[in-house]
């Protein structure tokens, strides 16, 4: 609650939350929101311009471009949701271990973390791809193989800031397991840093299925995506420019609300970030009231 409390005190965090609110419930109820079949074809309808009926117009093969635009929330944002989370989960436990454990455990996986960072992000993913073929759902087996092991790294150097304060080492003192400490102690304080890196990362894992998704790697047709939506326009992006900028634009928007929203998440869950932005208004504001009295007083 303090967090929402803090994060609508800033106005552009709080009109990204709402956008994304309304985003991912669009997504989900696709089906009763969309006013068309994303996938039917009407051939007399082609390159149609904006209508009542149409509101976004229909694309060459006479499809509702809105009712794409909806469906496309799914693997555009829905998914890539999903792929997040996987690997966060997969990056936190292995993170608590090697956090906690240290030693050799710590050395075990931060090699493999190592290993698996040496790559670039896109080689590997086109790797993968092209080892499991293209396809939404192997492209989001490819974030989870890469991005866990950002997420491990960063994590376990989160959970190391605390495994060796007082009260921890209490706990292990009285004989408190170790699964039961990580979960009580350690990952209320770790939490703030995983939930900021994980708002952070998801707008640069939709620009990524956007792009694979233009180059033909992604999701197929007929499904809507939209970084698929942006090359079916190419061919008339000069002629019919709305078509690619109704997608371009749903891109821009969510990613922007993503790292708006992550830069307000930080703040909110950083006392120290919240104590120097309150003491940054107030400052203002008695510059501001300085400057005005000064302005009566003449």
């Amino acid at each position: 609650m303090n967090v929402l409390k803090n994060i609508s005190k800033d106005r552009i965090a709080t009109i990204s939350l709402i956008l994304l609110v309304g985003v991912i419930g669009a997504g989900i109820l696709a089906p009763i929101v969309a006013p068309h079949d994303p996938n039917e074809v009407n051939m007399s309808l082609r390159y149609a311009p904006m209508s009542w009926t149409y509101l976004l117009g229909n694309d060459h093969l006479g499809r509702c471009v809105l009712s794409r635009l909806i469906y496309g929330i799914r693997p555009s944002v829905l998914a890539v949701l999903a792929a997040l989370v996987i690997s966060v989960l997969i990056g936190m436990v292995l993170g608590f271990i090697a956090g906690y454990f240290k030693g050799k455990v710590d050395a075990i996986i931060m090699r493999l973390c190592d290993t698996m960072l040496s790559f670039p992000g896109y080689v590997m993913a086109l790797a993968i791809i092209g080892i499991l073929g293209v396809g939404l759902e192997n492209i989001l087996i490819a974030f989870v193989l890469i991005k866990w092991a950002w997420f491990a790294r960063i994590i376990r150097t989160s959970v190391m800031q605390y495994v060796d304060l007082d009260y921890v080492k209490y706990s292990k003192a009285v004989g408190m397991s170790p699964i039961r400490i990580m979960y009580k102690h350690t990952l209320p304080v770790s939490f703030a840093d995983i939930a900021v890196i994980s708002s952070g990362a998801i707008g640069s894992m939709i620009l990524q299925i956007s792009g694979f998704s233009f180059l033909g790697l992604g999701i197929q047709a007929p499904n809507a995506e939209w970084g698929m939506m942006l090359n079916e326009a190419r061919d008339v992006m000069f002629t019919r420019p709305e078509l690619m900028i109704a997608p371009g634009l749903a891109i821009m928007l969510v990613v922007s609300a993503f790292n708006f929203l992550s830069d307000a998440l930080q703040v909110a869950l950083d006392p120290k970030l919240m104590k120097s932005n309150d003491h940054q208004h107030k400052k203002e504001a008695l510059s501001e009231i300085n400057v005005q009295g000064k302005g009566v007083a003449n």
